[in-house]
């Protein structure tokens, strides 16, 4: 049994059942033994591997297409340049080199970073040392503001309510048998849930997340504020259904119970409830393949495979199509974009 387990069967005995949002902000935060404090869980040796450690191609299109942005919003002379939960730094570092060549972009620039692991922070300074990092999303400056969020809102804890009748039972982890296991509360009402009843039968399992909203409605009053513009990248669909909860340890799912503090939580993302939260325009929802296309990822796959040979291009070749085939990230992974009402979308997205 690992330590955070024995603690967090003590809490459930002491306290009773948690929330499933408690459960995984535990997990993935726990000063000692959370999954993002102690783990490598990024790249190949890690236990998932994210879009900008496949190829060096997707931060590059996401610098660019965020520097177009700003070209097209009359280049402010200076402006945030902010990622949420930058991981090893990466996607970051990609965009900065890929943007050097546009006039007044880096000069104009303040690098912004929101991370909540400290590991994880010393390694995005070394990747970007001319990053700063701010604590909360209300730390950032205002002033415009151009925001990447590639799979940040996914690690988002979220709460789970089954419909029953009118009302809502959550789904709760407590013990059964001195083992961690799911359950349910007695049906309550749920204001935040009433509009779903119109598509939700008995059974039903819908997932919100409640720190989503806040960190949405700050990066789009800044944009419908100041300006700028914010690429939301993750996994899930315009509507949650479903449990879509799942936890991943070498590249593998396991049992969301079974290890805590050991493997990586997440759940689809529910993009409408993140659109609405924020008070600017927003795109529609393209999915990640169509989106790196219209952005020129195939020319730059060309032009960077005649480089390379043998494994090198094989590995560069499967890059690409990890990254925009159907039957891999390209459908699974969408792209929301929020941009100041009356201004073009960011490109590559539309209004």
């Amino acid at each position: 049994m690992t330590a955070l387990k024995a603690e967090l069967i003590a809490q459930i005995r002491a306290n009773g059942p948690m929330s499933l949002a408690e459960y995984m902000t535990t997990c993935l935060l726990h000063p000692t033994h959370g999954y993002y404090t102690t783990g490598q869980a990024f790249g190949a040796e890690g236990d998932f591997i994210t879009a900008p450690e496949i190829s060096q191609m997707f931060g590059e299109l996401v610098g660019l297409a965020l520097a177009q942005t700003w070209l097209d919003q009359g280049a402010p002379d200076r402006f945030t340049l902010a990622e949420l939960g930058p991981g090893r730094g990466t996607l970051m570092a990609d965009a900065w080199r890929a943007t050097k060549s546009v006039l007044g972009f880096h000069e104009a620039a303040d690098i912004v970073l929101l991370e909540a692991s400290p590991s994880l922070r010393d390694q995005q300074t070394t990747a970007i040392p001319q990053a700063r990092h701010i604590e909360t999303i209300s730390d950032l400056p205002d002033q415009p503001l151009y925001l990447i969020a590639n799979e940040f809102f996914d690690a988002l804890p979220i709460r789970q309510f089954q419909r029953d009748g009118a009302g809502w039972r959550e789904k709760r982890v407590g013990l059964q048998d001195d083992a961690l296991a799911f359950g349910l509360t007695d049906r309550i009402p749920q204001e935040a849930l009433t509009y779903r009843l119109e598509d939700t039968r008995d059974g039903d399992l819908v997932e919100i997340c409640p720190a989503a909203t806040p960190i949405m409605a700050e990066i789009g009053t800044r944009i419908a504020t100041h300006g700028g513009a914010a690429l939301i990248i993750d996994y899930g669909d315009w509507r949650s259904l479903g449990d879509t909860l799942q936890a991943l340890t070498d590249h593998a799912p396991t049992d969301p119970l079974a290890n805590p503090g050991q493997a990586d939580l997440t759940a689809h993302v529910d993009f409408e409830a993140l659109a609405q939260a924020a008070p600017c325009a927003h795109t529609r929802l393209t999915p990640q393949g169509v989106w790196l296309e219209r952005l020129g990822i195939t020319p730059r796959a060309q032009a960077l495979a005649r480089n390379l040979s043998g494994a090198a291009l094989d590995s560069h070749i499967a890059a690409h199509r990890r990254l925009t085939h159907p039957s891999e990230m390209g459908t699974l992974f969408k792209v929301l974009g929020l941009y100041p009402t009356g201004q073009p979308p960011p490109a590559g997205l539309e209004p």
